[in-house]
């Protein structure tokens, strides 16, 4: 199809609608952290969190798709479907919140900005797409920086030169969004971004209602942590996919997602008054060195395998 590029009002509110969505998805990190708490100070399980939040946004996903009287997915549209929620509304955050019960946010967010070029690494895997030299050679140096700065950061810790445990963790997460983002988008020409995500949750509530219950927390937990929840429920898991989607379709998605490389800066900087971390030079240094290397990614386009 042929490529109108949008008027200016439309690409203004388009950037907006996109850094509103980059600062909700920014802000998961924080939140996170403070539903599963610390090993000295344990509050929700990972596994109550990533079953609370899918509940929640499945709930309200009802609600949207009832209004809009959206169709059923038809037979083959539930594999993507499926796989999408295994990425995004299981394996990601409870990768995440294990990781996040030993690491910080902010170390969270250098790791876990390699997700823009391991999603387009994805695609050029599962969807078929060629993907140029320069953009290997950019993931490759955003994936060695990766490693650097897990291995700097367990020798400061005195764990020694090796990955730590929770980095692999990140990694994992971030290769389960991937994956999940990539199914999801299988399906968004036909049923449409917003009503993908309602979809995915509504699909995982057999699954996530009754998880949800069997991983009450059986002990009290500070009023920071249900808040969390409730966030990363309303807005990361739900809310935050209305607003970006719609900041890629209104704004024009070249453009648009170009402001997701402020997210790990956004999650670094709301770590501060939010869990008291402190900033630190290598931290900052590292995320700004694989955000540039994602932002040299981005600029070896994608394109499609010839038939």
């Amino acid at each position: 199809m042929p490529h109108t590029a949008p008027s200016a009002h439309n690409a203004r509110l388009g950037l907006w609608l996109g850094l509103l969505g980059v600062f909700i998805f920014a802000l998961t990190l924080p939140m996170t952290r403070l539903a599963v708490g610390t090993p000295a100070n344990p509050q929700m399980s990972p596994w109550f969190v990533t079953f609370g939040r899918a509940a929640l946004a499945g709930i309200l996903s009802i609600g949207v798709l009832l209004v809009t009287r959206a169709p059923l997915p038809t037979p083959a549209q539930r594999k993507p479907l499926l796989m999408a929620l295994l990425g995004n509304a299981i394996g990601y955050p409870v990768l995440l919140g294990y990781a996040l019960r030993s690491v910080s946010a902010s170390h969270a967010a250098v790791i876990t900005a390699l997700l823009p070029l391991v999603t387009a690494a994805m695609a050029a895997w599962v969807l078929h797409q060629r993907a140029r030299l320069g953009f290997w050679v950019c993931a490759t140096l955003g994936g060695l920086l990766v490693v650097a700065y897990s291995l700097l950061r367990a020798q400061q810790m005195g764990h020694g030169f090796a990955m730590e445990w929770a980095d692999l963790l990140l990694i994992g997460a971030v290769l389960a969004a991937a994956l999940g983002y990539i199914y999801g988008a299988q399906v968004t020409p036909a049923l449409g971004a917003e009503r993908v995500i309602c979809w995915v949750c509504v699909l995982a509530l057999p699954l996530t209602l009754p998880g949800a219950w069997l991983t009450w927390p059986d002990h009290a937990l500070n009023w920071s942590a249900w808040a969390s929840l409730l966030y990363v429920g309303v807005f990361s898991m739900w809310m935050g996919f209305f607003a970006w989607y719609r900041g890629l379709a209104i704004g024009g998605a070249l453009r648009v997602s170009q402001v997701q490389l402020l997210q790990p800066f956004i999650s670094i900087a709301a770590a501060v008054p939010l869990l008291g971390e402190s900033l630190d030079l290598l931290t900052l240094g590292f995320a700004l060195a694989v955000v540039a290397a994602v932002f040299l990614g981005k600029r070896f386009t994608v394109a499609p395998l010839a038939k």
